[in-house]
């Protein structure tokens, strides 16, 4: 016969609070990891305007006349 705090499962009152908890913490982790690398994700992906323009600079798609002018023109604006 079972008894009071008994389920069926072997498990009392506390392993099914404790059942609960513990998966709880699971999803919660399971969320936090994906925020996290969403937010990573997203601050590599915004890059200032002088940023790029430095690569672009080194990578040799603009001239040094042309980074200078647009470094100034960011630089009044």
């Amino acid at each position: 016969m079972m008894g009071y705090y008994d389920f069926g499962y072997g498990m009392g009152f506390f392993g099914w609070i404790f059942m609960v908890l513990f998966w709880a913490a699971v999803i919660w982790l399971i969320v936090w990891l994906v925020n996290k690398n969403k937010n990573s994700a997203r601050d590599h992906s915004e890059k200032t305007a002088s940023e790029i323009l430095k690569k672009r600079y080194a990578k040799g798609e603009i001239t040094k006349k042309e980074y200078l002018e647009m470094k100034t023109a960011f630089s009044r604006g």
